[in-house]
């Protein structure tokens, strides 16, 4: 007697895009290019304009993946204890440039789980960009050293974090090794960053560094 065989249908991953603060950064274009490449990669994407999305501890935690997209703004104390908490428990998180790098500036915690945040950026221009890690998985497809043009984020940072991507920034009469792009671990979480992405446009003129995004969101992700 032949017998079926019934598979369980798998369920597509679950990620929440929060987009908005400071318009400068384009966070609905930016919003809008997450959800786009993450529902080809699987994921069911919820994009919300509002903070609101932070004030259930419960739904948050049945997150995959958290994209925070805002730049600037405050969170509540219970805003801040749920997102870090949901990350803490096996949610991803992961983002670029302002929208997760100079995020809620006074939220110490948020920052902490990040692994670093947005300082300045006295210099705007071209610049070069190297891979720190040619061998890790996420940095395929980039090549070893790359010119890219945009704001060169200087950033205040955890010194445990796994760098992925540096430049070097010459600042105040020095030249310093300034982290570009990180992982990092928060709690069961895993958290990616990268500081390039200031206009949208920078990822039509260098597609690697967006599927390096992504490839990080998916790294992140539950």
């Amino acid at each position: 007697m032949n017998r079926a065989i019934h598979e369980t249908p798998r369920m597509p991953k679950q990620a929440l895009v929060f987009q908005g603060g400071w318009e400068g950064h384009h966070p609905a274009a930016i919003a809008a290019r997450y959800e786009s490449s993450l529902t080809s990669q699987g994921f069911e994407v919820a994009v919300v304009d509002s903070l609101d999305c932070l004030n259930d501890a419960g739904k948050l935690g049945g997150y995959d993946l958290i994209v925070p997209n805002w730049t600037m703004g405050q969170l509540s104390e219970d805003q801040e204890k749920n997102l870090c908490d949901a990350v803490r428990s096996g949610a991803g998180l992961a983002g670029i440039h302002g929208g997760m790098g100079d995020a809620f500036r006074s939220n110490l915690r948020y920052n902490y789980m990040v692994g670093g945040h947005f300082v300045s950026h006295p210099y705007i221009g071209p610049y070069v960009v190297r891979v720190d890690q040619s061998d890790h998985p996420l940095t395929q497809g980039l090549p070893e050293r790359f010119l890219y043009d945009s704001e060169q984020y200087y950033l205040q940072v955890d010194p445990g974090i796994n760098v992925l991507l540096s430049t070097d920034y010459d600042v105040e009469g020095q030249t310093v090794e300034m982290p570009v792009a990180w992982s990092k671990r928060w709690g069961q979480g895993r958290v990616f960053y990268c500081a390039l992405g200031h206009e949208p446009s920078e990822f039509e003129k260098h597609p690697a560094v967006w599927d390096f995004v992504i490839n990080g969101c998916r790294w992140a992700s539950r």
